[in-house]
């Protein structure tokens, strides 16, 4: 890889994660497209080479939040205890089953595309009715679960599925935001090391491509802690419509790509 992908790739990085951080999202969601579409990554070397971007980008963000005060918490807890054995499944799913990337778009246009239009209907028009409460920690692990798996399989953060379904289930942006990066940046390390042993014993591409996700990774840094500081300075209400608006940025794009 030459200098040029690389400096695409810290962009890319930069950009995406600048962007999401606010709302908890990494960015792996959308920096997947364009690793695959622009920047030629082969599947499923690709999984390991967005969770190395994780796992770089991640403290940026991470620490904006930690001097805040408001990194940790019973949250990250639970969505840690789900996601940590999920993301090792989710790995050896996708080295020994190997589901196609056509599976993966379905699933995530159908999940949140839907869901990002309801959060941000309710978001716009709030039902007069009281709001809703936050899940309970037996289905927030078991999402967590869930997200995890997937996770592992695809090489998102999972903050873009946790996000969405956590606020609009009632929980605030700014609680659910750290603990969903936390969490992202915890599973990341744990499966990109899954991936690496597995690259020990397996053929293929399982090995991340290093030096681009690195690339990604330090623009995601530098991102992701720009995006962390914005927060504080955006209103709840505009938070709540920026999550929406990427989970239905998301799933139109995967559904398009489906369908295409």
């Amino acid at each position: 890889m030459d200098w040029s992908m690389s400096l695409l790739g810290f962009a890319s990085g930069l950009l995406i994660s600048m962007a999401t951080a606010p709302v908890g999202v990494s960015g792996a969601v959308f920096l997947l497209p364009v690793q695959v579409s622009v920047l030629g990554v082969p599947s499923p070397a690709v999984t390991p080479t967005n969770l190395l971007y994780n796992v770089v980008a991640g403290p940026g963000a991470l620490l904006r939040y930690w001097r805040a005060g408001r990194l940790g918490g019973p949250l990250t807890r639970l969505l840690i205890a789900g996601t940590l054995p999920g993301v090792v499944l989710g790995a050896l799913i996708r080295v020994f089953a190997v589901p196609g990337p056509r599976v993966f778009r379905l699933l995530v246009a159908a999940l949140l595309l839907p869901l990002g239009l309801w959060l941000g209907l309710r978001t716009v028009r709030p039902a007069p009715a009281r709001d809703p409460r936050p899940p309970s920690p037996r289905v927030t692990r078991t999402l967590a679960l869930l997200v995890g798996v997937v996770g592992g399989i695809y090489g998102i953060g999972g903050g873009s599925l946790l996000g969405p379904v956590l606020v609009g289930r009632g929980t605030a942006v700014v609680t659910v935001a750290p603990a969903a990066l936390a969490t992202t940046f915890v599973t990341s390390i744990v499966g990109a090391a899954t991936y690496a042993l597995l690259a020990l014993t397996t053929t293929g591409d399982v090995a991340p491509a290093w030096l681009l996700g690195l690339s990604c990774g330090a623009g995601g840094l530098l991102g992701g802690y720009l995006g962390a500081h914005l927060q504080p300075r955006l209103p709840e209400t505009a938070l709540r419509l920026l999550l929406a608006a990427l989970a239905t940025g998301v799933g139109s794009l995967y559904a398009v790509q489906t369908l295409g």
